[in-house]
């Protein structure tokens, strides 16, 4: 069962727009947590947008458990 709603959320992530890599680490990441894991990929790609590095972004955004104003301050302090 838990693997059904495991697919069921990445499924709804990939409707987003997010590719299956990204959806697949974020929910590990989370501990397949949905909501965290779209949290977590809005502001990859709202930071990704905003040219800053990927792995920076990934490595901040745990740091900071998503929250995205600290994110984005150590994001420009780097």
């Amino acid at each position: 069962l838990q693997f059904l709603s495991y697919l069921g959320a990445c499924d709804r992530l990939l409707k987003q727009g997010y590719e299956e890599g990204q959806v697949e680490e974020a929910m590990e990441m989370f501990q397949y947590s949905e909501k965290k894991a779209a949290e977590f990929l809005h502001l990859l790609a709202q930071f990704n947008d905003m040219g800053f590095q990927q792995n920076e972004i990934k490595e901040v955004l745990l740091l900071c458990g998503n929250q995205r104003e600290r994110a984005l301050e150590e994001l420009v302090m780097k």
